[in-house]
């Protein structure tokens, strides 16, 4: 007989956590307000012609586990048939207990396929016949996968010469989730990369402005924020190693582009200017405009140059950065602060030692103008597991208000990744059952559900007001 294993109580571990879930988490709707879904599939309702397409696919997660398994990466993003890749995965899941991937894995085979069975290595390619069958069918296309999970609202990211002809085309149709999408300008920030001059380019065709000086530069980004708040956008979002903070002149930065213009590196310094130039000049716009911002620090990316000249980036030769965070944090906000230009705004840390230190910093610019007006955000990208979504909820705890905090997120590039909020709702409804269970807590059940509810769902829901 198979052993069940994703059973109703999973990570619930006593009658209180099972009541907070069931009874205030389980039902609510999903808003997932950070993802990379590619916003063409819904607006196409795409459908997949096999199970590796949907679940293996472009997922750099499970990637990375099957490297260090000793999988060629000929079965990984090789010349493999899609049906031997999906075999080299199915025969990795039983190794991986333990990393949040087995759990994951197992959680979506459940909820999509009914799955509660433990994975066996040796079933692969009859999971790959049953599972590629079901995947054709009507109910797996991606409008459908999406509302099977009750998702409300989704937002995807985009470059900001992106034209959203995608999301228009849903905006369109009668789809009734909310696609929305995150202004993302990083690579117009990083003003040493060897393509800038090719991404100024870009943005001059996009915009329609001839960009010769940093005026024009900051026009045609305006220009393009406008272009994404007429199409319903209310976020930012940046990716970078930490916050830049470097006393510059207007005279500095006009030098540091020009010599730029003219195929010029610039220094660490000159580039630490340039860069608290233009996003802090970004941040002024977002305020004007009412967007929310959103940071994720901490991330040392592309370190295998041999793999990444092979596969490009975003295929799995990232790690966590260890790079200083706090100091130039707190001026970065500070100046915004001080000019009254500070937006709502979520930072996400991805070293785990800088948990107390995000934690601690969201609560020197809440100013009482906004509810929760800043946020520690979830988890993200190696703390996206029980441990780090644990440690995170611990440390807002104890030094900021966790009943403000706007929850999940899936921050994936699958269509199958919607139980990570399921995932994420029952460790938090365990870890207060277990404050209830401990006396740690009242037993106040409406009180505390209330709180579960706001986290899971009605906190964003209200800050991000989609």
């Amino acid at each position: 007989m198979r052993q069940d294993f994703i059973t109703n109580t999973f990570l619930l571990q006593n009658k209180y956590a099972e009541e907070l879930y069931f009874n205030y988490a389980e039902k609510l709707p999903i808003i997932d307000y950070h993802n990379h879904l590619p916003p063409k599939h819904i607006a196409d309702n795409t459908s997949f012609e096999n199970i590796t397409q949907l679940w293996v696919a472009g997922d750099h997660y499970k990637w990375r586990a099957m490297r260090t398994l000793g999988i060629s990466e000929e079965f990984i993003t090789g010349n493999a048939s899609d049906k031997e890749k999906f075999k080299a995965w199915i025969n990795c899941i039983p190794s991986t207990v333990r990393n949040p991937l087995y759990h994951w894995s197992h959680l979506e085979l459940k909820r999509y396929f009914g799955r509660s069975g433990i994975v066996k290595a040796e079933e692969g390619e009859l999971l790959f016949d049953e599972l590629s069958a079901a995947v054709q069918q009507p109910n797996f296309t991606c409008k459908a996968l999406l509302e099977r999970m009750n998702v409300e609202v989704l937002c995807t990211t985009e470059d900001p010469t992106d034209e959203l002809q995608d999301h228009q085309k849903i905006a369109a149709s009668d789809f009734n989730i909310k696609v929305s999408t995150a202004f993302r300008p990083d690579r117009f920030l990083d003003i040493n990369h060897a393509h800038y001059l090719q991404f100024l380019e870009d943005l001059s065709k996009a915009s329609g402005i001839e960009i010769s000086s940093v005026t024009n530069l900051k026009e045609a980004l305006k220009n393009r924020l406008i272009y994404f708040h007429e199409n319903g956008c209310k976020l930012s979002d940046h990716g970078l190693n930490h916050l830049p903070f470097q006393s510059y002149s207007d005279q500095d930065i006009k030098t540091i582009f020009e010599n730029r213009l003219q195929h010029k590196l610039v220094n660490k310094t000159q580039e630490e200017q340039f860069k608290t130039a233009m996003l802090s000049f970004l941040c002024e716009l977002y305020n004007e405009y009412d967007f929310i911002q959103q940071f994720h620090l901490g991330a040392l990316r592309n370190t295998n140059t041999r793999m990444l000249e092979k596969l490009g980036p975003d295929t799995g030769w990232d790690s966590i950065g260890d790079f200083s965070q706090a100091s130039k944090m707190a001026q970065f906000f500070n100046n915004l602060d001080c000019n009254n230009k500070l937006t709502k705004t979520i930072i996400y840390n991805n070293n785990p030692k800088d948990n107390p230190v995000f934690a601690t910093m969201v609560g020197n610019f809440n100013d009482g103008s906004v509810k929760g007006k800043m946020q520690y955000g979830s988890g993200w990208w190696y703390l996206d597991q029980k441990d780090g979504m644990t440690a995170q909820i611990n440390t807002l705890s104890n030094m900021g208000i966790l009943s403000c905090f706007v929850g999940m997120l899936t921050d994936s590039r699958s269509f199958m990744s919607f139980p990570r909020h399921e995932y994420f709702r029952r460790i938090l409804c365990n870890i207060f059952g277990n404050d209830i269970a401990n006396g740690e807590i009242p037993g106040d059940i409406d009180h505390i559900g209330s709180i579960i509810s706001d986290i899971c769902y009605h906190n964003a829901k209200n800050y991000f007001n989609f």
